[in-house]
């Protein structure tokens, strides 16, 4: 019977376990908020898309050397997080949806920044700050109909023009 050395193999520098622990949960907590009321990037992505930046800034700043500028790496997840946020975004009849979720992704990928340079504690406060927005704003809302108006105007009308398009 072999034994196995669990100490090197939980290990997995240069990332912590810690951080990986808080890249999850800050996903989830805005992602949780997301699926809850039914709404794009749940749980799951919302905590892919936190871990993934962590793991790119921290994977990046391992292999720095005079020559290279791990801060390049943070530039293209923005890039590339961007063309992930344009993929949630449709436009129905002239009315594009999509743009908070669009935005909330972008959002997570700042969070994991923030992880992967080692402010935990902040990433987990701004993740509260993320799900205070996304919430309290749609109270807002909800409570005063002026702010529904023009860019804010909710379309509702998508289920009709989906099935519309599916039938035709």
């Amino acid at each position: 019977m072999t034994n196995i050395d669990w100490q090197a193999f939980f290990y997995i520098a240069p990332f912590s376990w810690q951080a990986i622990g808080t890249a999850v949960l800050c996903g989830s907590l805005v992602g949780l908020e997301r699926q809850m009321r039914g709404k794009p990037v749940g749980i799951r992505t919302s905590s892919l898309i936190t871990l993934g930046t962590y793991l790119f800034v921290v994977g990046a700043s391992s292999v720095m050397t005079e020559a290279t500028d791990p801060s390049r790496i943070i530039g293209q997840v923005i890039t590339g997080i961007g063309f992930l946020g344009a993929g949630v975004m449709l436009a129905r009849d002239g009315i594009v949806v999509g743009v908070t979720s669009a935005a909330t992704i972008w959002v997570l990928a700042s969070i994991g920044v923030s992880i992967g340079l080692g402010h935990l504690e902040v990433a987990i406060k701004l993740s509260f700050v993320v799900v205070g927005v996304l919430f309290g704003v749609d109270l807002l809302e909800d409570y005063f109909q002026s702010l529904t108006r023009g860019v804010h105007r909710k379309y509702k009308g998508w289920k009709q023009s989906f099935r519309r398009d599916k039938q035709g």
